[in-house]
Formats: structure tokens, sequence, C-alpha cells
């Protein structure tokens, strides 16, 4: 798992890099950068208003005595989904907006829930 998250910080911003200057050749540099500025903001106003409505969900459940397991799933993509839109570069916008729209996130959550169940299995995340 280190490995492969290691090899990721490596390779990840090396191809944005190189999307990056491609994107400033063919569209060309002020084009490029306001769609990284245009990215980040709708990104920012996604991730609040998504990031709202998971909270409000998860007070509803609390106060009718439910355990909110799955909207705390919902909130953690919201939030990396989020805080990787903010990153300048067109792979990470694309992991961004694929964790904060809730269509697309539906999708995702099973491999989250999978990676979060071999944590827990190998006690590398410890719950108390």
């Amino acid at each position: 798992m280190y490995k492969l998250l290691l090899a990721l910080i490596i390779i990840v911003p090396a191809l944005e890099i190189g999307l990056l200057i491609v994107s400033g050749q063919t569209f060309g540099v002020p084009v490029t950068i306001l769609l990284i500025i245009g990215t980040g903001v709708l990104g920012a106003w996604l991730a609040k208003k998504q990031g709202t409505r998971a909270i409000q969900q998860v007070q509803y459940q609390i106060s009718r005595g439910q355990m909110p397991g799955d909207v705390i799933v919902d909130g953690l993509c919201i939030l990396v989904g989020g805080v990787v839109l903010l990153t300048p570069g067109f792979i990470t916008d694309a992991i961004g907006f694929i964790l904060l729209f809730p269509q697309t996130r539906k999708m995702v959550k099973p491999f989250i829930l999978n990676i979060i169940r071999s944590l827990i299995d190998r006690n590398t995340i410890i719950i108390r």
C-alpha cells in the first residue's frame, strides 16, 4: 500500500506537469490558467455545497438515533475531492469531481469501503 502511495506521489505530479504543458501549448497559457482557476473555484463551491448537505444528513441521522456510517464516507469523499480540486492539474480535477458528484461517488464508495476494511483487518487503523 505504501509503495503504491509513493509511486502515486511521484507519478501523478509528473503527469500533471506534462498535461499542463500540453494544454498550454494547445489552448494557450491564459486559457490553461483560467481552467485551473475555474476548476478550483467550482470545486470549492461544490465541496461547500456537498459538505453542508452531508453535515445536515449526519445531524438528521443522529437526531433520529441512527448511525451515520454511509454519510461519514460521503463526507470523507467530499473532503478529499475538495482538496484535490484545489490542487492545480487536470488529473486531480477529474478525481475531485468524481468524488464530489453524488452519482459518481456512489460508484467509488465500495472501493473506498474495501480499502478501509482492509486497513482495519490489518490493524493499521484501530477503532475504539
